[in-house]
């Protein structure tokens, strides 16, 4: 299937998946990085390329990665030249199984007043949005570094730490980031199954109760198969150890020093942080305004957007 630049709101949109992505459409703000949707400025907007994503039938593919371009030079009138070609790598990329599930006791659902459909659509909706909780979590952190090892690789797994990385040098309340440019050459979400993610029917099932006894209840699940692909290792960039304390905060010096190592003709599609790192950098540009008033909180570095997401965390190692 060729390569879309959809994302997981556009993919639930596309299947006829209404509620889901009404609850997807609810919970971008907090997890731009899945959705595609984030606030610029006071307005929910769409952003181009955040949360780039693309479905596939099964549930892995190779891609192939360039790791080093050709070598490519002048000659003289009358003299031939080498053939020479690009150095490639081919990658696998996975998706991995998620599955929630939920179940509610038959005798408690069926004793609301809004019967027990309701009770299990708000079952349904709060594990969907643990899901996407879940996948924003995974993009930063990954396998191996305080993500879900049973998940796909992350950012951390996979940036290029050597030349892709700002040290800000802090030591406490540490959090990151991430500048990311998002695409099918550059970092993109995968669906495995077609984009699989529909809730199976209500059924009623024997269940095991918190006192290991059984109980009749409702049960439901669903299943999707999110995977990451970083295809490149110009993709990302981190700003790392920012922390809490005296002038360890983000600043504008920080975003251009990480601006500054993407090559000519990559520019990022969004930069990622939290909401303490956002009100560093207002607090930052308070000191030298000319005005004397307080800096605005911004929205952009650059007219890069800037988008503030849940999935970081301020406790980093």
């Amino acid at each position: 299937m060729a390569d879309s630049p959809l994302t997981m709101l556009d993919i639930a949109k596309r299947n006829g998946h209404d509620a889901i992505a009404g609850i997807i459409d609810e919970v971008s703000v907090s997890h731009p990085e899945v959705s595609g949707q984030m606030f610029v400025g006071s307005s929910l907007v769409q952003v181009p390329g955040v949360g780039a994503a693309r479905t596939i039938m099964g549930r892995q593919y190779k891609t192939l990665i360039r790791t080093g371009l050709p070598s490519v030079g002048f000659r003289n009138a009358n003299d031939g030249t080498d053939a020479t070609k690009s150095s490639h790598e081919e990658r696998l990329v996975e998706t991995y199984i998620m599955s929630p599930n939920w179940w509610a006791d038959k005798a408690v659902a069926d004793s609301s007043e809004d019967g027990w459909e309701s009770v299990m659509a708000e079952e349904a909706d709060a594990h969907l949005e643990g899901a996407i909780s879940t996948l924003g979590s995974q993009f930063y952190y990954g396998r191996a570094n305080g993500g879900d090892t049973a998940g796909s690789p992350g950012l951390m797994d996979v940036y290029d730490s050597t030349n892709m990385e700002v040290d800000a040098g802090g030591s406490t309340a540490l959090s990151s980031v991430w500048f990311v440019k998002f695409g099918p050459k550059y970092v993109q979400w995968v669906f495995g199954q077609g984009g699989a993610m529909s809730p199976t029917d209500v059924t009623l099932q024997r269940v095991t109760g918190s006192n290991s006894k059984e109980l009749t209840a409702y049960f439901q699940e669903m299943t999707l198969y999110p995977g990451l692909q970083c295809k490149s290792l110009r993709a990302s960039c981190r700003i790392k150890n920012l922390g809490t304390d005296a002038g360890k905060g983000l600043t504008d010096d920080l975003l251009g020093s990480a601006l500054s190592k993407y090559t000519p003709g990559i520019r990022p599609d969004a930069i990622f942080m939290t909401t303490r790192s956002r009100e560093q950098l207002r607090a930052s540009r308070t000191a030298t305004n000319t005005t004397g008033l307080p800096a605005p909180t911004p929205d952009n570095f650059e007219g890069i957007p800037i988008a503030v997401t849940g999935s970081i965390t301020e406790s980093e190692s």
